[in-house]
């Protein structure tokens, strides 16, 4: 899962969230990989439509304080055609088919620029230069506010026929749980999301304190944690048994528990499987930055399927 471009390049990936939006130069290496940070900022995010204008803006202030670059990766949250450009629907921010890649490209006058779905770049990132490096067939899992999956088999990022591949937040665990935002019952995001973990504990503190809680021997919080391995090695032994991982990476807020949280996931998952054989389970090695180097990491990929002769525009019109 290696990717190349002609050197010298600079890139500039931007990954949206819900609260801000951060963002994060590099230089592409003689190799073709992706250097380090070079400068990191972040700007809030509007819970709006305005978080477009907003994007564009933070986009075109970057490149004229920092630039030029010869592409921009963008990764953003909710439901992404990432062929087309489209962000096609999200809560916070809120849009619905959006042609994003294609007005980014107009505001910064003329740049290419690559949209992808930010869990999915958090995976591809972590696949490429994070814990699932050098693995051909695994799957990242991201437990934050909600819980998102990438998919790679056989070396290439799967996304599916209509863009929804991955979506193992879904996955029923307990058809009897508790109502999930998106219709269904029991989803795993009921239960091993930071919102479930803490709506589960009941007394609005987070699933970070719920975790604190569970380590010290609270036996409302131990039953809380305990419900969410259950319901991760529910999901899970079913993604093992259909796909036969290499790895599993498992990233986001609740990860950050590291073996608090991964080693009874492994004991469960080993106690389940029978002819399966067990994946590495480990943590994310990137953290809150691998959508960021993600979105790097698909401007990378852009620029090795075009010319790299073209001039570096500065940006100008608003989307």
């Amino acid at each position: 899962m290696t990717s190349a471009a002609h050197a010298p390049a600079r890139v500039l990936g931007i990954d949206v969230g819900g609260t801000s939006m951060k963002a994060a130069f590099r230089t592409v290496q003689a190799d073709g990989r992706l250097g380090e940070p070079e400068h990191a900022e972040r700007r809030a995010t509007p819970p709006d439509a305005a978080a477009a204008d907003v994007l564009g803006d933070f986009a075109a202030d970057l490149l004229a304080a920092h630039g030029p670059v010869d592409a921009v990766g963008v990764g953003v949250p909710g439901i992404v055609d990432d062929v087309a450009g489209v962000a096609e629907y999200s809560v916070a921010p809120q849009w619905a088919d959006l042609p994003l890649r294609a007005l980014l490209t107009e505001r910064l006058a003329g740049i290419p620029v690559a949209l992808g779905h930010d869990v999915r770049l958090g995976g591809l990132a972590e696949g490429r230069i994070g814990a699932a490096r050098g693995s051909r067939d695994y799957l990242f899992v991201a437990l934050g506010t909600g819980v998102g999956g990438m998919l790679c088999l056989d070396g290439v990022p799967r996304l599916g026929p209509h863009h929804r591949a991955g979506e193992i937040g879904h996955v029923i665990v307990d058809p009897a749980g508790d109502p999930c935002g998106c219709g269904q019952r029991g989803c795993l995001e009921t239960i091993a999301s930071a919102t479930g973990i803490k709506q589960r504990f009941g007394t609005g503190i987070s699933a970070h304190e719920v975790a604190q809680l569970a380590a010290a021997g609270d036996p409302r919080a131990g039953e809380v944690w305990s419900d969410a391995v259950q319901g991760l090695a529910t999901a899970l032994t079913g993604a093992i048994t259909l796909l036969d991982l290499d790895v599993i990476v498992v990233g986001g807020g609740v990860a950050k528990a590291g073996e608090q949280l991964l080693a009874p996931l492994r004991a469960e998952i080993d106690a389940r499987l029978t002819f399966q054989r067990p994946p590495r389970l480990v943590q994310a090695e990137l953290g809150d930055e691998a959508a960021v180097a993600g979105a790097a990491l698909i401007a990378l990929d852009l620029l090795a399927e075009r010319p790299t002769d073209r001039p570096r525009h500065a940006p100008n019109s608003r989307i």
